[in-house]
């Protein structure tokens, strides 16, 4: 389960440096891809949950997915931004993507040990 969780937030972090990259050249994030972006990591964090209630103990999977939900926050936060048609955060994009890479290697590493 966990494996999956890592395969899904992979991609969801492929379309995030994406996004990232445009928004740092100053162009206006693509909506779809934030949308999938946003699609997968959802998902990510749900197959994630799942493993987290199914093991035995909390681990590095679950603060994995306390800092993931703290990164959703954000992702939100930068979704209703874009809908709105304001100008995103820099800070907040880069902690949104901070926050997730940092979640992301606590669970390659809870999964490696």
């Amino acid at each position: 389960m966990e494996t999956v969780a890592v395969i899904l937030f992979a991609i969801a972090a492929i379309g995030g440096l994406t996004l990232a990259s445009m928004h740092l050249r100053s162009r206006m994030p693509n909506l779809s891809l934030a949308l999938v972006h946003g699609l997968f990591a959802a998902v990510g964090l749900i197959v994630l949950l799942i493993a987290v209630i199914q093991a035995s103990s909390f681990g590095a999977a679950g603060v994995a997915l306390i800092i993931f939900l703290v990164a959703a926050l954000g992702g939100f936060t930068l979704i209703s931004m874009h809908l709105r048609g304001k100008t995103l955060s820099t800070p907040l994009v880069l902690g949104h993507g901070a926050l997730a890479v940092v979640a992301f290697l606590i669970l390659l590493i809870g999964l490696a040990a």
